[in-house]
C-alpha cells in the first residue's frame, strides 16, 4: 500500500530534469539565440557524458546479472548485483525487452559502505509499492531479534515497510531474499 507521502514524491534528479535545468530561465533578460544555443550545447555534453560513462556501462552490468539469476535461485526471482551501479530503470526496461518471467522480486547487492542489502523491486520505476516486500514478520526488527525471528544469522534490519533489509554477509542477505519469497 502506498503512503500519502510516497504518492507526493517526485524524482527530479534524473537526466531529463538535469537537462531541463540548463534551459534559459524565463526571467533572464538575455534570451538570445546565442544563449539558447549555448544552453543546448551544455545539455548535449551532459547527456553524452552521462550515457557514455554511466548509463550504458550500468545497463551491461544489470543485463549480465539478470541473465545469471537462475544460478542465484531456482525461482529466477532474485538478482544479485555484482557491482554498484544505477540498476532500477535498467531492470524494468530489460525485463520488458527480454520478456522476463517471472519478474525479479529482490535485488541483493553490496552498498558503498560494504553492507549487504536485499531490496524489494517496486511495481514500476516511479512507484514505491513493492512487487513482494520482505517478510512481514521481520519488518521493523533489528540485529539479534531479527536474526532470531528469521532464523538467519547476521541480520541487521528490515525496514517497517519491508522494501529493504540488511545483513552482515552476502549469504545472509541472499538467505533473507530466498526466505521472503516463501512468505505471503
Amino acid at each position: 500500500m502506498l503512503s500519502t507521502m510516497g504518492s507526493r514524491y517526485v524524482n527530479n534528479t534524473h537526466l531529463s530534469s538535469r537537462v531541463s535545468r540548463l534551459n534559459l530561465d524565463w526571467i533572464d533578460p538575455d534570451q538570445s539565440s546565442d544563449k539558447e544555443s549555448e544552453a543546448f550545447q551544455r545539455a548535449m555534453e551532459l547527456s553524452d557524458r552521462y550515457h557514455a560513462k554511466s548509463w550504458l556501462p550500468a545497463r551491461s552490468i544489470v543485463m549480465e546479472c539478470l541473465l545469471a539469476r537462475w544460478s542465484v535461485d531456482p525461482s529466477g526471482e532474485i538478482m544479485v548485483l555484482t557491482r554498484s551501479c544505477p540498476w532500477k530503470l535498467h531492470l524494468f526496461e530489460l525485463e520488458e525487452e527480454m520478456k522476463i518471467e517471472p519478474p525479479i522480486k529482490y535485488v541483493v547487492y553490496e552498498d558503498d559502505r560494504k553492507h549487504w542489502k536485499v531490496k524489494a523491486v517496486t511495481v514500476g520505476p516511479d512507484r514505491f509499492e513493492s512487487r513482494k516486500a520482505l517478510a512481514s514478520q521481520w519488518r521493523g526488527l533489528r540485529d539479534e531479534e531479527l536474526s532470531k525471528a528469521a532464523g538467519i544469522p547476521g541480520c541487521v534490519f528490515v525496514h517497517m515497510s519491508g522494501f529493504v533489509g540488511g545483513n552482515q554477509s552476502y549469504e545472509g542477505a541472499l538467505a533473507m531474499a530466498k526466505a521472503s519469497l516463501k512468505f505471503d
